[in-house]
């Protein structure tokens, strides 16, 4: 795909630059430091799509003849969302917690360009099998996931040795649920 719009990434995750690359997708990466604070009466399932969009609302004054594509990934247990943990407690806990259950990533996306804005989430149901706190304590001090929504990342050793099964996009829960973007993308391009 190559358009005449240059297309600007506003995310430093490896996975979304790895996920964009493979489907062909010619772009640059570009980051602004945004706060992933949100108001705490914004029902769950739209969180996501608040940080995504206001990630991209941060290159507004550079928009021309870009196209921006800005996305946020949230992991939600029951009623809790889970961020990145600060640290290895935070991490623990959190595992602890998807450990033998089945919990939800939702990733929201934000295409920007000047004339157009479309803002979408996708949701994907994992089960993780019980995990001894011995295999949450190795990966934790091996992967380090401490940028990762929900302390893991699905295509990690954690994801090969624990996921029982997935219901929904699997590079969703990796943080870009590309056959949306790649779809959506098709109108903020020249035919």
């Amino acid at each position: 795909m190559k358009p005449s719009n240059s297309i600007i990434l506003a995310s430093g995750s490896p996975r979304r630059k790895q996920i964009l690359s493979e489907a062909g997708i010619i772009f640059e990466v570009k980051t602004k430091p945004t706060p992933e604070t949100f108001p705490k009466s914004l029902p769950i399932d739209q969180i996501a799509q608040y940080l995504a969009q206001a990630k991209a609302n941060a290159f507004s004054d550079e928009l021309s003849n870009h196209i921006i594509i800005a996305a946020d990934t949230i992991v939600v247990m029951g009623d809790i969302v889970l961020g990145k943990p600060a640290n290895f407690e935070e991490a623990f806990s959190m595992l602890k917690m998807l450990s033998g259950n089945t919990h939800e990533v939702i990733t929201g996306v934000c295409i920007l360009s000047t004339n157009k804005m479309d803002v979408f989430s996708d949701r994907t149901k994992v089960t993780f099998r019980n995990l001894s706190d011995d295999e949450i304590v190795y990966y934790i001090n091996n992967y380090q996931p401490f940028d990762k929504a929900g302390s893991y990342g699905i295509q990690e050793w954690i994801g090969q040795i624990g996921i029982e099964n997935i219901s929904g996009s699997y590079y969703n829960v990796m943080g870009l649920p590309i056959h949306l973007v790649y779809q959506k993308l098709q109108s903020f391009l020249p035919n």
